[in-house]
């Protein structure tokens, strides 16, 4: 009997044992969690708090089509070179000057004090004589073929074919009276077609010229 008193007192410790067990595990399993909890909770306001890399703000899209597109680095800046325009020799022209310049006429070719303006130009062939006999033979008598003096325009004139180039035609002649116009007043017999044949006062002189073939420059008066 007294074994069966002591069975329910020890019957009732183990129950309450096993139940103190079970609190104990319960409340280490709380404990746990709630540790787990508060850990994750710190874990996520620290992570929060942190700012993210450079390359983590760039789109998926971009990080996968061109992996470098962030740490490419800029491009070089461009340097234009521009060349000084080559300075001046010569001053320019003032708006003055210009005017001028456009309304001075050239020089104007005269003979006997009357304007000329040029007519055409001819190629000719060009001899030299002289108002001597060595010339002229048995007509050296000092008068042209068109009944002027030799000594006309001072002694500047050509005889032509005036089939051509008529009596009181104005010709200028490179090299002869300084290429001014002088008158035709004479003829020859071998003065036929595009010849002309320059007087000058002495036969020596007249043989200088030679033979050349020339451009010939024909006038008429401009007034």
């Amino acid at each position: 009997m007294t074994l069966q008193r002591h069975d329910i007192p020890l019957r009732g410790t183990r129950r309450t044992q096993r139940w103190a067990r079970r609190l104990g595990w319960a409340c280490v399993v709380g404990a746990f969690a709630v540790g787990g909890a508060l850990g994750a909770g710190l874990w996520g306001s620290m992570r929060s708090d942190t700012p993210a890399p450079p390359l983590m703000n760039v789109p998926v899209s971009e990080r996968v089509s061109s992996p470098t597109t962030a740490l490419a680095s800029p491009a070089p800046p461009t340097v234009e070179v521009t060349a000084e325009a080559p300075s001046r020799s010569t001053p320019e022209l003032t708006a003055t000057d210009s005017a001028v310049a456009r309304v001075t006429p050239g020089p104007v070719v005269t003979f006997d004090g009357r304007p000329l303006r040029a007519v055409k130009t001819m190629s000719m062939k060009t001899t030299a004589y002289s108002p001597d006999e060595r010339s002229c033979g048995k007509w050296a008598d000092g008068i042209t073929a068109s009944g002027y003096s030799v000594w006309t325009n001072g002694g500047k004139l050509v005889a032509a074919d005036t089939r051509l180039l008529p009596f009181g035609t104005l010709v200028s002649i490179p090299g002869y009276h300084g290429g001014k116009p002088v008158p035709v007043l004479d003829r020859g017999g071998a003065i036929k077609g595009h010849r002309l044949d320059l007087l000058y006062p002495t036969h020596e002189i007249a043989l200088q010229w030679g033979v050349q073939d020339l451009e010939v420059t024909v006038w008429e008066y401009a007034d």
